[in-house]
């Protein structure tokens, strides 16, 4: 009897302990498998269960606002400081990075491989006319490679532009069927698995840096949200085992995330 009434209380506390906390975040984010690492860790160190929503980063910021979820982590710095500014999250922290590149054919047909700019690369592909596929999705993503367009000084349009309104995995399916360009995240290139004749073209342009910085849903925007929870995980995402799985994680040996949080001061 007493061994019985132990294991209801045990029971009873787990379910009042273990919480679930609604994350927004990028399909580039879940698409790098990172996140099959950090989530476990996190319900393990913390006793958080994190739901994902997977959407682009405008998606992600749209759900902020209307209080769908508890926090976002995306990639847009432009449109998050936006978000914070409005009054919608209550800070921005950032998280890790990576970088943006250029994928394409094996044979090159613009020529990008070997170019000493990102605009001199998307300007090659316009000037050719060659297949490119976009996002289309209001992503992140999305959001940098219209600032591209805009720094070389082309209008994306025509029968070569093709947008195609999905996420990073359905984008690269469609350009590696279309034998097309497309900019992409490396860590989402690097975890693809359907490259078909597909080759990393271009990189390393300081403009195609890729910040990734989480965002807790304001509560005094709407007080259903988990504040609390919400500040717990970024406590864990600002810290040493957090540090250490994301720069640890690798695909064939190359690191998809360099960690670069800013510990809070004890």
């Amino acid at each position: 009897m007493i061994r019985l009434l132990t294991l209801i209380l045990a029971f009873c506390a787990s379910s009042v302990t273990a919480e679930t906390l609604r994350m927004a975040v990028t399909t580039s984010f879940h698409n790098s498998g990172l996140s099959d690492v950090l989530l476990p860790a996190i319900e393990e160190d913390t006793g958080i269960t994190v739901e994902l929503l997977i959407v682009g980063t405008g998606q992600a910021l749209r759900l902020g606002e209307a209080g769908d979820v508890d926090a976002i982590l995306v990639h847009s710095r432009a449109a998050e400081e936006a978000f914070v500014n409005a009054g919608y999250g209550t800070h921005r922290r950032e998280i890790m990075y990576n970088d943006f590149v250029i994928i394409g054919p094996q044979d090159d047909p613009a020529g990008v491989n070997g170019l000493g700019a990102a605009t001199a690369a998307l300007s090659a592909i316009a000037r050719t006319g060659s297949v490119f596929v976009s996002r289309g999705d209001d992503s992140g993503t999305h959001k940098k490679e219209l600032a591209l367009w805009g720094d070389a000084g082309v209008v994306p349009e025509g029968a070569w532009y093709r947008p195609v309104g999905a996420g990073m995995g359905a984008a690269l399916n469609t350009a590696a069927a279309m034998d097309a360009y497309i900019l992409a995240d490396r860590a989402s290139w690097l975890n693809f698995g359907n490259k078909a004749d597909l080759a990393l073209l271009f990189a390393g342009d300081p403009v195609l840096f890729n910040q990734y910085a989480y965002i807790p849903v304001n509560p005094q925007r709407h007080d259903h949200v988990k504040a609390d929870l919400a500040l717990e995980l970024e406590g864990w995402l600002t810290s040493a085992p957090a540090r250490d799985l994301i720069n640890g994680y690798q695909i064939n040996g190359e690191t998809l995330f360099t960690f670069n949080a800013i510990a809070p001061a004890e």
